[in-house]
């Protein structure tokens, strides 16, 4: 069995983490976009489900100075060796974390927005086992696996703007049918904006959030 201090060594992210309200509270993983750090989602989780635990890492690979969570060769093009990797390093601290602050591992949700999300979704495609749910804002197909996990317990929101410069309509609607491949509950929720998260689009997220964990 890891010791504290072996935990510790093996949390190589910087990162931030507030303790829940409750042994049982849920934890939000916070996966912040791209130029983001651990801090910027924190307010947002605190809305999203008050007394939820928060666990926010800083993105490590460095893109003209601006944290992200892996590489991309070009704009929506990423390096998924890389990526791959990533995944597995997130999810590794993810269980590290849950060793040392002693949150329960059955119930993570993440919540990430832009580049967050995308790793977010590969950590559903990867390392399924991770994640209760996911929260995705923003988001593209990360990477098609070999073999889809099968996702039928897991519940997810895909939050769209129809007029997202970054990411077409048509990247968020192959990423919901890859979703629905693995059988997950999806809920997708289309809003007339842009890249960014607007009010509307962030009540529609903490509706979801509260009626999926209550069992809604």
């Amino acid at each position: 069995m890891n010791t504290p201090t072996e935990l510790r060594r093996q949390l190589n992210f910087e990162y931030s983490f507030i303790a829940g309200e409750a042994a049982a509270s849920w934890t939000l993983l916070m996966l912040h976009g791209t130029g983001g750090n651990e801090e910027d989602l924190l307010p947002m989780g605190r809305a999203l489900l008050p007394g939820a635990a928060l666990l926010s890492p800083r993105g490590k690979v460095l893109e003209n100075g601006m944290p992200r969570f892996f590489r991309r060769l070009a704009e929506g093009v990423f390096d998924l060796e890389d990526l791959r990797h990533r995944t597995h390093e997130l999810a590794d601290f993810v269980e590290s974390a849950a060793a040392l602050y002693g949150f329960d591992s059955s119930r993570i949700i993440a919540a990430g927005y832009s580049n967050g999300a995308n790793i977010a979704a590969s950590l559903l495609l990867l390392r399924p086992k991770l994640l209760w749910g996911a929260l995705l804002l923003h988001p593209m197909v990360p990477l098609v696996p070999q073999t889809l996990p099968n996702l039928s317990a897991k519940r997810i929101f895909i939050g769209a703007g129809r007029r997202d410069p970054l990411v077409a309509p048509a990247e968020t609607e192959r990423l919901h049918q890859l979703l629905n491949a693995a059988d997950a509950k999806v809920s997708l929720h289309w809003q007339e904006n842009g890249h960014s998260i607007t009010p509307d689009e962030f009540a529609a997220a903490q509706k979801w959030l509260a009626g999926a964990v209550n069992g809604i």
